[in-house]
């Protein structure tokens, strides 16, 4: 089985990092997230890789090669314009036609989850999302019913409302409702959605960070320190 990781993003969040280099090569614990990424899948069993590349995408073939350097193999699908996630996914076509089913997950995030449940859904449904707690961007204050201050808990996860962990499990299928041009979040998935052919998997106790500011790759740097490296 492939794995397809968008790397095609600016990144403008995290400048002035990302005016030379691409996001996905930000050094996180002297390691590029990309290959925290590359790393967790192999580990699952995967080794052969697609990547969707387009800003400063030559920067991030140059530093992964073919993947051999890795143990893996890597391809390149390079948008000329940006097409949104699921254009640059239809871009790929040529190059997962003959795939029956693939992992897709976004070049911003590092987690430890395990892609098994994924793929193990039922013949009807065209893909599964990962979902993950969502996670409070404040710490919270537990009180009782006299209104005394019981504790504080620093960001909790909010475990009734979950979030799209950016980890998917895709069958072919999924290129019927790709747009050319825009977002798989907004165009593929609302539709399969609509068609009851959308499975959610959910994550209760996996690491999880998405990467979009500073502050996310201190909290992504800790988390790793917590996981000691091993993904």
């Amino acid at each position: 089985m492939k794995a397809v990781i968008l790397a095609g993003g600016y990144g403008k969040r995290l400048r002035p990092l990302t005016e030379k280099i691409p996001k996905n090569l930000i050094p996180i614990l002297n390691k590029p997230l990309i290959e925290w990424q590359i790393s967790w899948l192999k580990n699952q069993g995967i080794r052969e890789f697609v990547l969707l590349i387009g800003y400063l995408g030559d920067k991030l073939q140059e530093h992964l090669g073919d993947g051999s350097k890795y143990g893996v193999s890597i391809e390149y699908s390079r948008e000329v314009v940006p097409l949104g996630t699921g254009g640059a996914l239809f871009n790929a076509y040529d190059l997962l036609k003959d795939e029956d089913n693939f992992i897709m997950i976004n070049g911003d995030i590092i987690t430890n989850l395990n892609i098994k449940p994924l793929t193990s859904i039922e013949p009807e449904y065209v893909g599964a999302l990962a979902l993950v707690p969502l996670p409070s961007p404040y710490g919270i204050i537990r009180v009782n019913s006299e209104n005394r201050i019981e504790a504080f808990i620093e960001k909790p996860l909010i475990k009734d409302y979950w979030i799209n962990a950016g980890v998917y499990f895709l069958r072919n299928d999924i290129f019927k409702y790709l747009p050319e041009k825009g977002d798989i979040e907004r165009t593929a998935f609302p539709k399969l959605a609509n068609e009851k052919k959308l499975k959610a998997v959910k994550y209760f106790d996996v690491k999880w960070k998405s990467i979009d500011t500073h502050k996310d790759l201190e909290e992504a740097t800790k988390m790793l320190e917590e996981l000691e490296g091993k993904l």
